[in-house]
């Protein structure tokens, strides 16, 4: 570099992508850590053709190149395609949470805003009460001028938490993390703690993924139809078959696949319990569609009472209270003196064809398939890859982040199935 030259010459991009990738292979995540193995990790000095970037410089182009990171899984997948690894007929659908770079004590909700707003009032009263005593007493002027920094800082505070408040408001949030304003409180096995659910598409073929995603929603209610149109588009054309766990059974989701006549294989949440339905529970009254209508196994009829809009369900009542009252199920099947009722879901008929679909014996055999295929990479790339936690803030970080792993995990199936030499050879023809 010339004496005259101020700064360095920009890292090749390829060469940062390479740095970032590998190093995410093998559990080496953090800027200063890939850093260290590029001063002295053989295998990372030959990657780099001995550049040496520095971590700040690391940190930076993971920072500023986050959308076209979260790219590079789509590419992975499409090379995958083109080599035959994927043939996108039937696709699983998974979720796993994990860590955000957030602790939960950064978490605010509406009531601790006004609880600190309540608590620095009284503190500022206080405060000020004390000074006008001080000033009135003329003496202890180094306590003045320490209450005055308090109140001072105490008014800081009062103004964060009104801030706080207005972004809840604002954003009809229920919660917000000041580290990461992204970020969600999640439950699991491990405890309550502040992160991200980690979305992925596998192939049925060789258990490749397709697609990667990073929300902040407790569960998976909501992600069913996202993910399969998300990994259709990179695949370029609907899959045949889309399959997941009763996690992500919410029938106006999965309509949503169904109407592009995809077949949908995804148990409801009493099929996955696997207990069977009591003796006169609602799964045994017969729905009479010609005449709107439900009739009970005594066979009374519940005819149609009316529709909320609101709820979206359409009541049925018993025709008849006596009916009840004199039947020789009463009390097991209703106590109330008005007679049974049922409420039926607007969407009831497309959830009973959801359910028929999945007690298929073809449909059976996929679903068997479900778990081995898309809980393995989870597996990997939470164990073998290291990757417990985020180190990015924001959907756009961890989206990168997530999108990295899953292509490590694509390229450690390659290897396995086609070898090195193989693998080599597929690309280079």
């Amino acid at each position: 570099i010339s004496p005259d030259n101020v700064g360095n010459p920009q890292y090749d991009p390829k060469a940062m992508l390479k740095l970032h990738v590998y190093g995410t292979a093998y559990g080496v995540r953090s800027s200063r850590k890939l850093e260290r193995e590029a001063h002295y990790n053989i295998s990372f000095i030959w990657l780099m053709k001995q550049l040496k970037p520095d971590h700040k410089t690391i940190a930076e182009f993971r920072r500023k190149n986050k959308k076209a990171l979260k790219n590079v899984l789509q590419q992975c997948a499409r090379m995958c395609i083109k080599l035959g690894l994927i043939e996108g007929n039937t696709l699983f659908a998974d979720g796993s949470k994990i860590r955000a770079n957030a602790s939960i004590k950064n978490k605010w909700t509406k009531e601790r805003c006004e609880e600190a707003l309540k608590k620095a009032d009284e503190r500022i009263e206080e405060i000020l009460k004390e000074c006008e005593e001080t000033d009135l007493m003329e003496e202890d002027q180094p306590s003045h001028i320490k209450m005055r920094k308090e109140l001072s800082d105490q008014a800081t505070l009062k103004s964060k938490v009104q801030d706080i408040l207005k972004e809840l408001k604002d954003e009809q949030k229920k919660q917000y993390n000041t580290t990461d304003p992204e970020c969600a409180v999640m439950n699991s096995q491990k405890g309550t703690y502040s992160g991200y659910n980690a979305q992925i598409v596998v192939d049925e073929k060789h258990g490749l993924i397709i697609s990667s995603d990073a929300v902040n929603d407790n569960n998976d209610l909501k992600q069913f139809a996202d993910q399969i149109e998300q990994a259709n588009e990179t695949l370029g054309s609907p899959c045949k078959t889309a399959c997941a766990d009763s996690g992500y059974a919410t029938t106006d989701e999965l309509a949503k696949i169904d109407k592009k006549e995809i077949k949908v294989v995804v148990p409801s949440q009493r099929q996955a319990s696997e207990n069977a339905p009591g003796r006169l529970n609602k799964e045994l009254f017969q729905f009479d569609e010609k005449n709107n209508r439900y009739v009970c196994p005594e066979g009374h009829a519940l005819e149609f009472s009316y529709s909320d809009s609101k709820s979206r369900i359409h009541e049925y009542r018993i025709s008849d209270p006596e009916l009840c009252l004199k039947c020789r199920h009463f009390g097991q099947c209703t106590k109330n003196k008005q007679g049974r009722h049922l409420r039926r879901p607007w969407n009831e008929a497309i959830r009973c064809k959801l359910e028929e679909e999945y007690l298929k014996p073809e449909s059976q055999d996929i679903y068997k398939l479900r778990q081995q295929k898309v809980e393995l990479p989870f597996g990997h790339i939470k164990r073998n890859l290291k990757f417990d936690s985020f180190l990015l803030r924001g959907r756009d970080g961890v989206k990168a982040e997530i999108s990295l792993a899953a292509t490590c995990f694509n390229m450690a199936r390659m290897i396995t199935i086609l070898g090195v030499t193989g693998l080599i050879q597929k690309l280079q023809g």
